[in-house]
């Protein structure tokens, strides 16, 4: 059985040996943002993150199982994947926690206006922010509630917050204080404080947040975004902005990434922004080897 590895994970001789004695022949390329140089029509299974986007799955004829890297499966053809019946899994779980806990420090960071402090320190300012919030009996809506979700949701509730989920299908849960179907994504905006961004980018959520969403939002709401950057208008959100929109803004994904320079995004000063790194952690790798190799193993034996 030939599996294909890429650099989208970084693998120990250890790990790659153990993947070889469950019976598994390894070809490894380092760059899967680049055409391979090799034959792939008798690979049966890969483990990738973009390949798919920079080679033609149409020459993997042999093609059986895909394992993702990522969560998302915004990056693979799904209608090709599910006609030919390959087996495709998503590391789903994986970047939950940190992702979590970026969203909540990235709350608290706008919450308790850490950036001035950082510029007063910078300049040996001893000055007192007055008009600091704390998350008490705020409402913070989680729009996707999945892993992800489920663990921003973990932690707000320690702080007091009243947690609305938002998701496609109805769900019950004791971390969420209300629920309501994507449908009624409106409602759900209107009233809520925080608002967090954890669902998938599909063609229902392109652009989901366009300038009318964006303007019935609270004024003083904070945005967080930790799904994919084509969930919100860019263009309307900087609009939004310019006109005094929003306590403050994190993101971590972006419509194009790299960010490009000349985005204003970069000069807004209740924006903060990092380079879709939320889901770093020192336990993300021993995470996703596990469920890689632990779908790898019933791929081959059931």
């Amino acid at each position: 059985m030939k599996l294909l590895l890429t650099g989208a994970f970084k693998y120990s001789e250890e790990q790659l040996n153990i993947l070889r004695l469950l019976g598994y022949e390894i070809i490894f390329v380092q760059d899967e943002r680049v055409p391979l140089q090799i034959d792939v029509s008798d690979i049966d299974a890969v483990v990738c993150n973009g390949l798919f986007l920079y080679n033609d799955i149409n020459k993997f004829r042999n093609l059986k199982f895909i394992q993702l890297t990522s969560a998302g499966l915004d990056r693979v053809p799904l209608n090709y994947i599910n006609e030919h019946g390959i087996s495709l899994f998503s590391a789903k779980g994986v970047y939950s926690i940190p992702m979590a806990e970026w969203a909540v420090l990235k709350i608290l960071e706008i919450y308790k206006n850490s950036r001035q402090f950082y510029l007063a320190q910078h300049d040996h300012k001893w000055e007192k922010q007055r008009d600091l919030l704390e998350l008490t009996d705020k409402t913070a809506a989680i729009i996707g509630f999945g892993d992800v979700g489920t663990e921003i949701a973990k932690r707000l509730k320690v702080f007091g917050v009243n947690v609305i989920g938002v998701g496609r299908r109805q769900i019950e849960s004791q971390l969420i204080d209300e629920y309501y179907l994507i449908n009624d994504i409106d409602e759900v905006l209107k009233k809520s404080d925080i608002v967090i961004f954890t669902l998938p980018l599909t063609e229902e959520t392109s652009h989901l947040i366009d300038a009318n969403r964006i303007d019935s939002m609270k004024s003083q709401c904070v945005l967080i975004n930790v799904s994919r950057g084509g969930v919100i208008d860019e263009e309307a959100l900087i609009k939004a902005l310019k006109l005094g929109k929003f306590l403050g803004v994190a993101l971590d994904v972006f419509e194009t990434e790299p960010l490009q320079e000349g985005n204003l995004l970069w000069k807004l000063e209740r924006v903060i922004i990092t380079p879709h790194n939320s889901f770093v952690s020192d336990k993300v790798n021993d995470r996703l080897y596990e469920l890689l190799v632990k779908n790898l193993h019933d791929f081959l034996y059931g």
